[in-house]
Order: C-alpha cells, then sequence, then structure tokens
C-alpha cells in the first residue's frame, strides 16, 4: 500500500522535527511507499526555516495564514498516494495509532480517530471549558450533520484517494472543515468507520475557547451551503 500523510503547520518549531521523525520511523517499517507532505500556514517562528532543513519531505507553504481546513486541504490536492492521512503537528494522536485502522481498509473509503468511543483514551484532557464548550457542539454536529459520528473534531483521519475531490468543495477554512468533510462522504454515499484512538492534549494548542463559538455557527453554514446546491 502507498500512503501519503498530510501535516499542517503552524508555529510548531518546538515539536515538528519529533513528529516528522516518528511519522518517517513508522511508514519506513509498515508501507510499501509513502510521502509527507508539510503545509506551513505562514508560521510566525521558525517552523517554516527548520522544515526547509529537513531531508525527505514535500514542503508546501501558505502565502498567508488561513487555517487548518485550507492547508489540509492543499496539502491533499498534493498527494499522490492510494491511501491519504492527515495529523496533527504536535501528534496529540501518535502516528501508531494508524495500525488499528489498516484492518478496515477493504470495507471503508474513510476511517476516523475517535476521542468518544469504548476503547478511547483521553489521557490529558482538556480544561473545563473546552470540554463543556467541546461536547455541546458534538451534540449539535451528531444533531445535523452526523448522526451516527461520536467524535468529528479528531484530527486524526484516513481515507481513500477516491475522497480528494471532496476536498476541493470544502467551503470551511479552518476547524470545521473536519464536520463538513465528513457530511460531503456521506452526501457521497462514501462508508465511514470511527476508530477509537488514544489521544493527549497538547495545552498549547492553536484551538481556543472562542474559536467553538465560530465553529459551531459553520455547522449552519454546512446545512445552508447543502440547501442552496453549493455541494452539486
Amino acid at each position: 500500500m502507498d500512503i501519503s500523510v498530510v501535516i499542517p503547520a503552524y508555529n510548531e518549531e518546538r515539536v515538528i522535527v519529533k513528529t516528522i521523525e516518528e511519522v518517517r520511523n513508522f511508514l519506513k517499517n509498515n508501507f510499501n511507499s509513502f510521502e509527507i507532505i508539510i503545509v506551513d500556514d505562514k508560521s510566525t517562528d521558525r517552523t517554516l526555516e527548520i522544515l526547509r532543513q529537513l531531508p525527505d519531505i514535500i514542503l508546501v507553504r501558505n502565502l498567508k495564514n488561513h487555517g487548518k481546513g485550507y492547508s489540509v486541504a492543499k496539502g491533499v490536492g498534493k498527494a499522490s498516494g492510494e491511501w491519504i492521512l492527515f495529523m496533527d503537528a504536535d501528534s496529540s494522536t501518535k502516528i501508531d495509532e494508524l495500525k488499528k485502522f489498516l484492518p478496515y481498509v477493504d470495507k471503508y473509503a474513510l476511517i476516523i480517530g475517535s476521542r468518544a468511543l469504548s476503547g478511547s483514551e483521553v489521557r490529558v484532557r482538556q480544561n473545563i471549558v473546552k470540554v463543556f464548550l467541546g461536547r455541546a457542539g458534538n451534540f449539535l454536529i451528531r444533531l445535523l450533520l452526523a448522526p451516527s459520528i461520536h467524535d468529528t473534531q479528531c484530527g486524526f483521519k484516513f481515507f481513500d484517494k477516491k475522497l480528494k475531490d471532496l476536498f476541493a468543495k470544502l467551503t470551511i477554512e479552518d476547524w470545521g472543515f473536519d464536520f463538513e468533510l465528513i457530511y460531503l462522504a456521506r452526501k457521497n454515499n462514501f462508508s465511514i468507520k470511527e476508530v477509537p484512538v488514544i489521544w493527549v492534549n497538547n495545552f498549547d494548542s492553536k484551538v481556543k475557547w472562542y474559536n467553538y463559538p465560530k465553529t459551531l455557527a459553520q455547522v449552519f453554514k454546512v446545512k445552508i451551503n447543502n440547501l442552496i446546491g453549493k455541494y452539486n
């Protein structure tokens, strides 16, 4: 199996080298061929400088800061693998969790990591405000967009290259792109599997409490987009 791993990065100078090394070592031991695509979202620290010195990666640079969704979509557009994974630069879910996904590749087109299933393990939790807002958001997302999905927002998703065209239809450039992608996958009859993963909260996360209300508003944007035929 060939695989492309897409990692969006914004101000990740402290962790990006370690993450890439872990990813490269795992892929060497588990896949026939692979590529690692890093999308720098106009970092303001030394992330881009560090990435330019690293061998054996495909480096893509945004000329201005757009957001995680835009960066992932741009990286997916460059991907050539039979299967594509996108994951967080801080390895909140480590690359070796991908082993749990591989038994399902013959049956499902989109396999998503979940922090909300029996068997999921959240080793370091977010603060109480984020936990509350996350649960409220998850309830709304399940109610309006993804009734059978327990966790749409975990940044660890593995999918068949046939889903690449869906990324060109995404209208959300930041955190809400995950549930927009899942909504489009369901709308286009792609099979989806949710798999429990180990997840460790990063207290330096770029997701702040005030991002949650904006992301919740994007749930309604997806519904409106569908009603006006934007996804057709």
